[in-house]
């Protein structure tokens, strides 16, 4: 398929046609009192957290390609309908609102069916396996205009917004450089050669969905997924959209113009990278600077002439922002001024982002009400597309110089291969 004809039909299929469900005539417009009708795409691991979180709703569906984890998510909610597929649970006309908790590779699939449904939707990051198709789900959820947000749970702690504020208030001064690391791994391995035969209870082709098929191992699921091209992106797949998260919000960074891998394996056709070092450089944006971020992870960290060994030791993963008059090394939960001496005495500004109700909850209440969420695929599509082109950049062997209008590489027309889907048939988004 030619880029144009992709990007025609991309076009094609957002202005298709939208069909709510008779429930759904009181999206945006109901009392934050009323209970939602929602709907599970799987029901296990992460999905059990975010079917936890949002329980106080009307759970009246449950989907999974695995019929034990099936089974055991119906025990506790024994009013929901169960599927296998998540295209017949899309067809229960009672449903208001979908959440997608499944491996990156169906993301997208579930994603775009359930927007076009007329179903509110929370899908878990990143918001899908590849660019083409990411670009593809924000663009539907633009014409749906349905409450969605993505499971980037951390935004919705206090620490980060506390971040956000010491950067936008000044207190380091302008940013135009920024460190990211995770200390996570995946990856490092051979495409299995055992065939065991599929377990009773998993319904194989179904968890495939789009990828093309492969032989069933237990080396793909249920848990280690992520080490494989054909179904997730590895540790930047994983933790790119919570850490990167936290600059992209702080400095208000969208696109970058380019991601460069300045250290790596060599790359595997089958699995990820069990390290990488990635740099992305931003455009300004109005009066802030240029800024050039670099991404770690798999044990790789900063160089001792941006972060100590000392603070090395301490923080594992974390976040730097290097400003002109100083920098804020944070996580999760933690926050530091350094050069400590230089803020000695330092009084933070006071609280100008005001605290979450819940990164679940604040989906609900804009499910119910038509209200915003703080991580709408507005805001993590163009933050999955920077994690994913990292990914891209290091498959294709070169500096991707990036036109995010067209969806290519001005540079390298051989990373066109990793920037656009490829679904088996029966599959489209």
């Amino acid at each position: 398929m030619t880029r144009r004809r992709f990007l025609e039909q991309t076009t094609l299929s957002a202005a298709g046609l939208w069909l709510a469900s008779p429930s759904l005539a009181r999206a945006g417009k109901g009392s934050p009192n009323e209970k939602l009708n929602l709907g599970m795409i799987g029901v296990a691991h992460q999905a059990a957290y975010n079917l936890n979180n949002v329980s106080s709703e009307n759970i009246v569906a449950l989907c999974d390609v695995d019929d034990t984890f099936l089974a055991a998510a119906a025990g506790q909610h024994p009013g929901a309908k169960t599927y296998n597929d998540f295209r017949r649970l899309l067809d229960q006309k009672d449903l208001d609102a979908v959440v997608v908790a499944t491996p990156d590779h169906t993301h997208a699939v579930a994603t775009v069916a359930a927007l076009k449904s007329g179903r509110h939707v929370y899908c878990e990051k990143p918001l899908t396996r590849t660019i083409s198709e990411c670009r593809t789900v924000l663009e539907t959820a633009r014409k749906s205009k349905r409450a969605t947000q993505i499971g980037t749970q951390i935004h919705a702690g206090a620490n980060y917004r506390r971040v956000v504020e010491l950067v936008q208030s000044g207190a380091i001064g302008a940013v135009g450089e920024a460190h990211v690391w995770v200390d996570a791994t995946y990856g490092g391995k051979e495409r299995p050669k055992e065939t065991p035969p599929v377990p009773g209870p998993l319904h194989y082709e179904l968890w495939l969905g789009p990828v093309s098929y492969r032989p069933y191992s237990p080396e793909y699921l249920p848990m280690s997924w992520r080490h494989w091209w054909a179904f997730g992106g590895g540790a930047l797949g994983d933790f790119g959209c919570h850490y990167l998260d936290l600059p992209h919000w702080a400095l208000g960074l969208r696109r970058p113009l380019s991601a460069e891998v300045l250290q790596g394996p060599p790359v595997h056709p089958e699995s990820v990278p069990p390290w990488l070092i990635v740099l992305y450089q931003y455009p300004a944006r109005g009066s802030q600077p240029p800024v050039k971020l670099t991404w770690y992870h798999g044990g790789k960290q900063p160089p001792p002439g941006v972060l100590s060994p000392e603070l090395a030791g301490k923080w594992r993963s974390g976040v730097l922002f290097v400003g002109r008059k100083g920098m804020l090394l944070a996580d999760y939960g933690r926050r530091l001024l350094l050069p400590e001496a230089d803020f000695a005495g330092f009084v933070p500004p006071a609280p100008f982002i005001a605290d979450s109700i819940g990164h679940h909850a604040e989906w609900v209440r804009a499910c119910k009400t038509g209200g915003a969420t703080t991580c709408n695929f507005d805001y993590s599509g163009p933050l999955t597309e920077t994690v994913l082109l990292g990914n891209v950049a290091y498959r294709a062997g070169s500096k991707i110089e990036w036109d995010s209008e067209q969806l290519r590489a001005k540079n390298c027309p051989a990373a066109t291969e990793f920037i656009e889907h490829h679904y088996r048939a029966g599959w489209q988004l």
